[in-house]
């Protein structure tokens, strides 16, 4: 018999050979029926695959990440089979689930496949699905499996086989056709009941451009009809919310050849609310007693150097920038850490004066691949909203919770009031990632995990996304279309103190060490606007919005009337435009309501005689006639309701 431990802490008995699908047939049918594969330990396993000693135990359906992770795998390897089926002599590269459905890199020899061919693809990888053939796992000896793919010609296999040691080679198979893989997969292909290919682009062999590039055709795949429908309308709703696309509508920001690539512009209307997301977290930080600082866009390579930027993000950095000074080197700032670290070092501080809370705007710059940038997501230059709290050990777990409350406060204003918590914690397997003791990282481990039982936060634990000084606490936000986005983080650090040696006057009259919590609620300005142009299609409630009203003259005798009531609206401190241009009054609405301005107030010969304007509310059509006092009373209604 072995022992089985479920994450509620039960432990049950079970005969050796016992496999997941065993387990959960043993607890219902009706779990079993949606079973997809099981993390046993720290590893997914297929459901079916027997267990023969002691183990802890979770079972994997739709909802975890882990079974999607079994199911897209599973359908790279449907795919492959599919392929094989209407391209005979195919090749196959890798095939990997990612983070929403799979692709399978392929070798089509002389045939091709455009998204014209997805169509019938997809109709044979759903008549093989019907056949519910089962994924069978196979360990093989090295030499056999070389004597496979030998065989079959498939020279890439064959490249992957001399990286693999004998003893851990694996082959899965499904009807007809076998792969190289290391699992895990479903019990059978009879679980895939909705198949959408979505993409054909090219792909270098194991990411080398010097090798032949190969054919990757990508695809999502779903246990239900009804669920790749609802997937479906999200795609196209992320296309009409696109950051890149509104931003440009709206003239919010803008990218340059000439300036480069990765530097975003940022237009008039796109600064006016930048402006106003840095003047309200910068409100709330005054209220908590941080002060504001300005630090260079430059400094010494040494700086980085000392701090272990370089070490670790030197790849990713412009280079270094050479003065007539022989060797004399300085770095566009990658990071705002150590520049405060200076600030802190510039006088010694007494207990007394702690916790010292340093807050900065700070551009810094990283060299991203210009395959990797993407709009405003992916910059090689950004604004952080960044802090740095230097405290005693004793303040970590006060100070902290105080960033947790502040962060909490941004994103729920931001109207992000769907999010989870992930407490990011360094891999215990890979130490070379990280730098200072295992006594340091110990304790500021702990630190964060006990402040965020205390705040009560819903979180979760995951090795190995720690930064490379410290631990540290993520926050998930989920979108008005459901997407998930990193948003936000607090980390502990006890190590840049030590690397810059940092230090405080303790009661005792002796030097001791602070602590270094890192925060930043937005992240970088650049990635939250992209974020939050998308969460609200760019219709900004009405404090954060660039214009909250436009002005609109029937005739260009009204245009004086509507510059009067902008100067009476502006001492109710509501901000807006008169749209002069010789247009008429049908175009006006229609081009303003394209540019998501909240409220359009028509003026033309009845409202000037009556003193009022005319209310019409962008996408919820015509409110009447009111005064301006009126008009002031409806408008700090709606923005309360905001």
């Amino acid at each position: 018999m072995i022992k089985v431990s479920f994450p509620d802490g039960r432990v049950a008995e079970y005969p050796k050979g016992t496999s997941a699908m065993d387990i959960a047939n043993s607890i219902s049918e009706g779990l079993a029926r949606n079973v997809l594969a099981a993390r046993v330990n720290d590893e997914i396993w297929d459901a079916n695959r027997p267990i023969t000693e002691d183990v802890q135990i979770q079972l994997l359906t739709w909802r975890d990440a882990g079974g999607r992770y079994a199911f897209w795998h599973s359908s790279a390897h449907l795919l492959a089979e599919a392929l094989e089926a209407l391209y005979p002599g195919v090749k196959f590269g890798i095939g990997p689930a990612i983070e929403e459905g799979f692709y399978y890199d392929v070798d089509l020899g002389e045939h091709s496949v455009s998204v014209h061919d997805l169509p019938a693809i997809e109709a044979k990888m759903q008549e093989l699905a019907r056949q519910k053939s089962v994924y069978e796992r196979k360990e093989v000896p090295k030499a056999e499996a070389i004597a496979y793919f030998e065989e079959k010609g498939d020279e890439y296999k064959l490249e992957l086989l001399e990286d693999l040691q004998d003893g851990e080679i694996t082959f899965y198979s499904q009807g007809g056709f076998t792969d190289l893989c290391r699992g895990p997969h479903l019990p059978d292909t009879g679980k895939i009941k909705a198949v959408k290919l979505t993409k054909v682009a090219g792909a270098y062999w194991r990411g080398d451009e010097n090798r032949k590039q190969l054919t990757r055709i990508y695809g999502i795949t779903f246990p239900k009809q009804k669920e790749l429908k609802e997937y479906l309308h999200r795609l196209e709703e992320a296309k009409r919310r696109d950051h890149r696309k509104l931003g440009k509508e709206l003239g919010l920001f803008m990218f340059s050849d000439r300036v480069g690539a990765g530097l975003p512009i940022w237009l008039p209307r796109g600064n006016a609310v930048r402006d106003r997301l840095m003047k309200f977290l910068q409100k709330e930080q005054e209220k908590r007693g941080y002060h504001l600082v300005v630090t260079p866009h430059i400094g010494k390579k040494d700086l980085y150097v000392t701090s272990g930027h370089w070490d670790k993000y030197g790849e990713d950095s412009f280079r270094p920038i050479t003065t007539p000074h022989e060797g004399e080197e300085y770095l566009l700032k990658p990071m705002n850490c150590p520049h405060h670290c200076e600030i802190y070092a510039n006088k010694m501080h007494s207990y007394r004066e702690l916790p010292l809370r340093i807050a900065e705007y700070g551009t810094v710059y990283r060299y991203e691949q210009s395959g990797e940038l993407h709009g405003l997501t992916r910059v090689r230059s950004f604004t952080q909203d960044d802090a740095h709290i230097f405290c005693t050990p004793e303040q970590v777990k006060e100070e902290f919770l105080n960033v947790l409350d502040l962060t909490t406060f941004v994103l729920k204003k931001m109207g992000f009031d769907d999010f989870t918590a992930q407490i990011s914690l360094r891999d215990p397997n890979k130490p070379e990632k990280y730098l200072g003791s295992d006594e340091n990282w110990q304790t500021a481990e702990q630190a964060i995990i006990d402040a965020v039982a205390e705040y009560n936060l819903n979180a979760i634990q995951v090795e190995g996304e720690a930064a490379f000084y410290g631990p540290k606490l993520d926050f998930m936000i989920k979108d008005a279309i459901g997407r998930q986005w990193q948003l936000g983080t607090i980390q502990v650090d006890y190590n840049l103190p030590e690397r810059f040696d940092l230090e405080y006057i303790g009661a005792d009259n002796k030097p001791h060490r602070p602590v270094m919590i890192h925060r930043a609620p937005f992240g970088s300005l650049e990635r939250f606007m992209s974020i939050l142009i998308e969460h609200t299609a760019g219709k900004f409630p009405l404090w954060l919005t660039p214009e909250q009203y436009v002005l609109l003259p029937v005739s260009d005798r009204h245009i004086e009337y509507c510059n009067r009531v902008k100067l009476r609206l502006s001492e109710y401190d509501i901000r807006g435009t008169v749209d002069a241009r010789s247009e008429s009054i049908g175009r006006k609405i229609r081009d303003n309501e394209l540019k998501k301005i909240p409220l359009l107030l028509i003026c033309g010969d009845k409202e000037e005689a009556d003193q009022t304007v005319s209310v019409r509310i962008q996408g919820d059509g015509d409110k009447g006639s009111m005064t301006i006092p009126e008009f002031a009373a409806f408008f700090k209604i709606l923005a309360e309701q905001q």
